[in-house]
């Protein structure tokens, strides 16, 4: 896994945990999809959709390791982007130590890093016994999409779908 590369030591569970995936998929407003490619499911997605403010959250996305780097994420974001026409703001955050995961939001997407939650300034809305007792646990950067008025990708075919 990338994170044990990145950290250079095994990890004990998964990241995210299945208990934050699963609170991502009960939010109010969540949208859960399969990416799928050439009839395969090669990822998934979760948004959460506010239709009053249209200030919109990425909580979960991911591409199977072995088929990363081949464009597959950013079709697949381009097709959630379209989805949502009337998105104001996208949201998401990823941990600090996930290089792959900043450079695909800040340099792919086009999203920029507008906060760093750490032990010094910690996520508020991170429910405090989610709060980890070692100080690099809770490290994330928390990256910001603000929409056009028209969308870059009118003209972009995807070969990606997204199976809700």
């Amino acid at each position: 896994m990338a994170i044990e590369a990145d950290l250079g030591q095994p990890i004990e569970e998964p990241i995210p945990s299945d208990k934050d995936i699963e609170q991502s998929i009960a939010e109010a407003g969540a949208a859960t999809y399969w990416i799928m490619a050439n009839h395969q499911r090669v990822g998934g997605a979760v948004v959460v959709i506010d239709e009053i403010s249209n200030r919109n959250s990425l909580s979960f996305f991911f591409i199977l390791t072995g088929l990363q780097s081949r464009g597959l994420g950013l079709q697949a974001w381009k097709a959630i982007e379209r989805e949502y026409p009337n998105t104001k703001v996208w949201e998401t955050v990823t941990p600090y130590f996930e290089k792959r995961n900043i450079h695909f939001y800040v340099n792919r997407c086009g999203f920029k890093i507008v906060e760093f939650y750490n032990k010094f300034h910690p996520d508020p809305h991170q429910v405090s016994d989610q709060v980890h007792e070692e100080e690099d646990d809770d490290e994330m950067f928390r990256f910001m999409k603000v929409m056009g008025s028209e969308s870059d990708y009118n003209s972009v075919s995807i070969h990606v779908g997204l199976i809700a």
